[in-house]
């Protein structure tokens, strides 16, 4: 759901950016790198790379995501 909310809402001059962010990101989660603290890390740049009107969507699917991490 956040890759594909991220890659459709994705600020067009930014699409290959958003891209390979997610590939980073799925890559890291196959080999059991990708933690809470790596994802609190990008997100700053999902938030430069997607479109102003859609910052609200992106934030909500991201606590969604965020939520799934155990403390």
């Amino acid at each position: 759901m956040l890759g594909m909310i991220f890659q459709t809402r994705s600020r067009d001059d930014r699409k290959e950016e958003a891209a390979e962010l997610l590939k980073v990101c799925f890559e890291r989660q196959q080999a059991g790198t990708f933690s809470l603290a790596y994802f609190e890390e990008v997100v700053p740049r999902f938030y430069t790379i997607v479109k102003p009107e859609a910052e609200d969507e992106l934030r909500k699917a991201m606590e969604h995501f965020a939520a799934g991490f155990s403390k």
